[in-house]
């Protein structure tokens, strides 16, 4: 279950305001991959690549970069993920725009909080924020990256059992995503920030506040039409039942969430909403149903962990090429200064011999003017 509640704030990457183009046909385009995310992944990552393929522009280059990114975690491909949002990384560096730049670093800082990397994960927050910082006030991508920002750290510190300081970051959150004037574009972030205060306030037995927030949740989930997020609205709904001992309750809302998950491809949300059935069913004393849906659960935890694996391999080889680079600029630096420091040890070495030499010529024509003072 914890690993499914680190994942889900992935989606936060989707349905950014930053336009990345004036032109009609490429933002339609646009629109229509990152509305097909949630339910059909797979049309949207070709949409992209199609884009990609036709693009010169480097602002929507990384745009596209990114929407690949966020739809191949929709099908929990945590490489594939990484590889472009790494390419909207490298990408971002050589643009002098502080909204994607921003934009580009906190959405890879999500992308190592998913993956349980919380100190590189914090590391890239914090690299964000000096950028964060000087984007103007009234600029509505700074109250998004804001809002992003708090979320993934209130993950941070969910994940690391302290439901009290990750609520104060979530409630933060949704603060800033409710600055926005077109509120309609914050309402899958809203869904999934709702979706993990409901699950604060689960674990802190207050089932009532978890209920209400689980149901904010479903809501705007709807208003998008997002159905994987509804799906996990419902899971969370239905744990809070099974707390309750009320089963029968937590599995009309469990089926009705794996109807809604069926195109998804979703494998964290089919395994939750698995694991959620197959307890249910042991409750209620269905040995049959506990085994099916528990050996469907066992096999999305398997692939699940598989992706999961590619993706840190991946992870581990970036880190290891970004710390080779920071060895050679290191390398370089040492180099010009060790040239530096020899070329002033010459030449203040030279320095001292001219003066010395002189000194001596003076003395030596010193004491030759003496010695003739003497003799006359």
């Amino acid at each position: 279950m914890k690993v499914a509640l680190k994942i889900i704030l992935a989606i936060l990457l989707c349905f950014r305001i930053s336009a990345y183009g004036q032109n009609v046909s490429f933002d339609s385009l646009m629109k229509k991959a990152r509305l097909e995310i949630y339910d059909n992944p797979d049309n949207a990552i070709r949409i992209a690549k199609d884009l990609l393929g036709k693009e010169h522009d480097i602002h929507k280059k990384i745009g596209i970069y990114q929407l690949l990114s966020t739809a191949n975690i929709a099908k929990r491909d945590f490489d594939q993920s990484l590889l472009y949002l790494l390419k909207a990384k490298e990408t971002a560096q050589k643009t002098n725009d502080l909204k994607i730049r921003t934009s580009v670093l906190i959405s890879a800082a999500i992308q190592y909080q998913q993956m349980e990397l919380f100190n590189k994960s914090l590391e890239t927050l914090n690299e964000a924020e000096p950028l964060l910082a000087k984007l103007p006030d009234d600029l509505p991508e700074k109250h998004i990256e804001t809002a992003r920002s708090y979320a993934i750290r209130g993950m941070i510190y969910k994940s690391q059992s302290n439901p009290e300081i990750a609520l104060e970051k979530f409630l933060i959150s949704i603060q800033n995503f409710e600055k926005i004037k077109h509120k309609q574009t914050t309402y899958s972030n809203m869904s999934v920030v709702y979706y993990n205060i409901g699950y604060c306030y689960l674990n802190l037995s207050q089932l009532e506040k978890a209920h209400q927030a689980f149901l904010r949740s479903a809501e705007y989930a709807r208003k998008n039409k997002a159905k994987s997020l509804e799906a996990f609205a419902l899971k969370g709904m239905a744990e809070m039942y099974k707390q309750k001992k009320e089963n029968e309750t937590a599995l009309q809302l469990l089926i009705k969430a794996e109807e809604l998950s069926k195109n998804t491809g979703d494998l964290i949300l089919n395994e939750g909403i698995y694991k959620e059935m197959s307890d249910n069913y042991l409750a209620l004393g269905k040995p049959d149903l506990y085994q099916n849906y528990s050996k469907k659960y066992f096999e999305m935890r398997f692939q699940r962990e598989q992706n999961e694996l590619s993706s840190i391999n991946h992870s581990i080889n970036d880190h290891n090429l970004e710390t080779l680079k920071k060895s050679s600029t290191m390398k370089t630096r040492y180099n010009y200064l060790t040239a530096i420091i020899g070329g002033v040890s010459i030449f203040t070495i030279a320095l001292l011999l001219s003066l010395i030499l002189k000194i001596r010529r003076q003395n030596l024509k010193y004491r030759k003017e003496i010695q003739k003072l003497i003799r006359s």
